[in-house]
C-alpha cells in the first residue's frame, strides 16, 4: 500500500493506460481523481476499483487553461492535498493533420513493397498538416500538460507536500517514428521536465517522464496492421505493451521508493529503443 492516505490525479483515465495507472494507484491505497473528457468513463474506472470510496471521477478538457484550474480547485476543496499527479492524457491525431491520408498511404506502400515493387507511394503527412492539426495535438499533449503540471505544482506548494509528477512522454521523441506534431509534443516533454526538475528539487517535488514503445491502447487502434506489423517486429521482447505493463512504471516513479529520481526518462518500450 505504497499510496495509503496519499491523493493522485490521472488524467486520460477513462480508457487504455490513463485507467490501468489510476486503477493500480487505488489498489495501492491511493484516492484518485479519475480525469477524463468521457465522464462514462472516467466514473467506470473508479468504480471498477472501488467506487466513491476509491476516489471521485472529474470531466476536464485539460488544453482548456481555465478548466484546469477549476479542476485542481475541485480536488483541493475535497481533499485538501495531492501528492501525485500523472500526466497521461493524449492523444495522436487531429483534425486536419491529414493523418488518414498518411494511413492510406502507409497501406498502399506496404503492398507495393509486399509485391516486390519500388514504391512510388511515400509516407507523407507534413504535406497535409493544416493549422488546425498541428496545434490540436500540441494543444493536448504539451500545452494541457503543463496546465495541469502548474495547477499540480501550486496546490503541492500551499499544503507543502513534496508529492511528485509523471508525465507519459513516448519512445517517439526518441527515434522520431510517428507523425511530427506528436513526436514534438512528446519530444518537448523531456525539456520541461529537465528544467522543472531543476526547479522544483529544492522543494521536494520530483517530475520524470515514462516513455512508452507501442501499447494496446485506443490511440493504436487508428494504425494500420502493416504500421503494427512493423512495430512488433522491432520489439526484442516481441510483444506490444499492455496498459498493465506502463502503470507498474508510473507507480514506481510516483512513489517513495524512487525518491532520488527526478529528471529522468523512462524508457518503457520492450528494447525498441535504446535511450
Amino acid at each position: 500500500m505504497r499510496y495509503a492516505n496519499k491523493v493522485a490525479v490521472v488524467t486520460g483515465a477513462g480508457q487504455g493506460m490513463g485507467r490501468a495507472i489510476a486503477q493500480r494507484l487505488m489498489r495501492e491505497g491511493a484516492r484518485v481523481v479519475a480525469v477524463d473528457v468521457n465522464e462514462a468513463n472516467a466514473r467506470e474506472t473508479i468504480a471498477q476499483a472501488g467506487g466513491d470510496s476509491a476516489g471521485m471521477a472529474r470531466v476536464c478538457n485539460i488544453a482548456d487553461s481555465a478548466a484546469v484550474k477549476q479542476l485542481f480547485a475541485a480536488v483541493d476543496e475535497k481533499y485538501g492535498r495531492l501528492d501525485a499527479l500523472v500526466n497521461n492524457a493524449g492523444i495522436g491525431s487531429a483534425r486536419g493533420d491529414g493523418f488518414a491520408k498518411l494511413m492510406a498511404r502507409m497501406s498502399e506502400r506496404g503492398k507495393q513493397l509486399a509485391r516486390g515493387e519500388t514504391p512510388t507511394v511515400y509516407p507523407d503527412i507534413t504535406i497535409d498538416m493544416e493549422d488546425e492539426g498541428w496545434h490540436g495535438v500540441l494543444n493536448v499533449n504539451l500545452h494541457g500538460t503543463f496546465y495541469c503540471t502548474r495547477e499540480a505544482v501550486r496546490l503541492m506548494v500551499k499544503h507543502g507536500i513534496k508529492g511528485a509528477i509523471v508525465n507519459l512522454s513516448s519512445t517517439s521523441a526518441l527515434s522520431g517514428e510517428g507523425a511530427p506534431h506528436y513526436a514534438a509534443s512528446k519530444a518537448a516533454l523531456v525539456g520541461m521536465v529537465r528544467s522543472m526538475a531543476r526547479e522544483l528539487g529544492p522543494r521536494g517535488i520530483r517530475i520524470n517522464n515514462v516513455m512508452p514503445g507501442a501499447v494496446e491502447t485506443p490511440i493504436l487502434k487508428g494504425v494500420s496492421q502493416e504500421w503494427k506489423n512493423q512495430m512488433i517486429a522491432a520489439i526484442p521482447l516481441g510483444r506490444i505493451a499492455e496498459p498493465d505493463d506502463i502503470a507498474s512504471v508510473v507507480a514506481f516513479l510516483a512513489s517513495d521508493e524512487a525518491a532520488m529520481i527526478t529528471g529522468a526518462d523512462i524508457v518503457a518500450n520492450g528494447g525498441s529503443y535504446f535511450k
